[in-house]
C-alpha cells in the first residue's frame, strides 16, 4: 500500500497543477519569512556577542611601589581567577610606547612618560561578562596586594546586557507570530487545493476507502510541497544572506550556518506540508457530504 501513496502523492502534482503550484507558493513565502527572520536573529547575537566580548575587559593597574617579583606574582594570581580568559602584563615601558603612539607630537610635553602605572589588561570569558560578574570580580582583585585600581566599562556592560534581553524578547514574539502566520498560511492553501479535489475524494469514499485511506496520499503531497518549497527557500535565503555579507565585505557564510540553513529549512518545510496537509484533509474528509 505504500507505494501507492507515493505513486498518488507524486500524481496529484499532476492532475491540480494550480493547486499543487499554489501550496508550493505558500509554503515558499512562509520559509522565506521564517529563513530570513532567523538569519536577522543570528545577526543580531552576533552582534551581541561581539559587543560582549568587548565590554568584556578589564584593566588591573598595578601600585607603583610594587617590585618586577611582585608584579609577576600578581599578573599569575589573576590568571588563576574564574572566569579569566585570557590576560596580558603591561610594563612601564610597554603604556609608555603606547602613550607616544595614541598622543603624537602632544606626548612630547611629558618629560617622563613612564609615570604610567604597570597594568594587566584581562579578557573575560563571555558566560563571566555580565555587570554582575565583572563587578565581583573587580573587587576580588581589589583586595590583592600591590592593586591600585581595578577599571572597567560597567555602564557599556549594563546596556549590553539589556539589549540583549530586549533582543531576544523581541525575537521570540515576533517568531511566534511569524510561524503562526505561516502555518495559517499553509494550512489555508492546502484546504483549497483538497477542496478542489473534492468530486475525487467523495467518489473515493463512496467506494468504500476510508478516511485514513483518502487523507495518506495529500500528506505524501503535502511532504513533497514541503521539501520542495524547503528547498526553494533555503536557496532565496542563502542568496540574500550571502549578498548582504558581500555588501558587508564579509567572508562567505560559515559552513556550518549554510548546512543548518538549508536542512532547518527543508525540515521546516516538510514539516509544514504534512501538518497543513493533515488539519486541512482530515477536517475535510470527515465533513464531506456522500449525497
Amino acid at each position: 500500500m505504500f507505494p501507492y501513496f507515493i505513486r498518488e502523492g507524486f500524481a496529484n502534482f499532476g492532475r491540480a497543477k494550480f493547486a499543487a503550484f499554489a501550496s508550493t507558493s505558500a509554503i515558499t513565502v512562509a520559509l522565506v519569512l521564517i529563513g530570513i527572520f532567523a538569519v536577522v536573529g543570528y545577526e543580531a547575537q552576533v552582534v551581541s556577542t561581539m559587543l560582549r566580548e568587548q565590554a568584556g575587559e578589564m584593566e588591573v593597574f598595578v601600585d607603583g611601589q610594587a617590585g618586577m617579583e611582585e608584579q609577576e606574582a600578581l599578573h599569575a594570581r589573576i590568571q588563576t581567577l574564574p572566569g579569566v580568559a585570557g590576560t596580558e602584563f603591561v610594563s612601564h615601558e610597554e603604556a609608555a610606547e603606547v602613550f607616544r603612539r595614541e598622543f603624537g607630537e602632544e606626548a612630547s610635553l611629558f618629560e617622563d612618560p613612564t609615570f604610567l602605572p604597570a597594568s594587566v589588561r584581562i579578557t573575560v570569558a563571555p558566560p563571566y561578562a555580565t555587570p554582575d560578574s565583572m563587578s565581583s570580580m573587580a573587587a576580588r582583585i581589589e583586595n590583592f596586594r600591590h592593586v591600585d585600581e581595578v577599571v572597567f566599562n560597567r555602564d557599556l556592560l549594563v546596556q549590553v546586557a539589556q539589549n540583549r534581553r530586549l533582543i531576544s524578547a523581541i525575537g521570540f514574539a515576533l517568531g511566534i507570530i511569524v510561524v503562526m502566520a505561516s502555518v495559517f498560511l499553509v494550512a489555508n492553501t492546502i484546504r483549497l487545493t483538497i477542496y478542489a479535489r473534492r468530486l475525487l475524494i467523495r467518489t473515493m469514499k463512496l467506494v468504500g476507502a476510508t478516511d485514513r485511506f483518502v487523507r495518506r496520499p495529500f500528506l505524501v503531497e503535502g511532504v513533497l510541497q514541503g521539501i520542495l518549497g524547503g528547498g526553494i527557500a533555503a536557496g532565496v535565503v542563502w542568496g540574500l544572506y550571502r549578498l548582504f555579507l558581500q555588501q558587508m565585505d564579509q567572508g562567505p557564510v560559515p559552513f556550518y550556518l549554510e548546512v543548518s540553513l538549508i536542512g532547518g529549512l527543508v525540515t521546516a518545510g516538510v514539516l509544514l506540508g504534512w501538518v497543513g496537509s493533515y488539519f486541512a484533509a482530515r477536517r475535510f474528509i470527515q465533513n464531506i457530504e456522500l449525497h
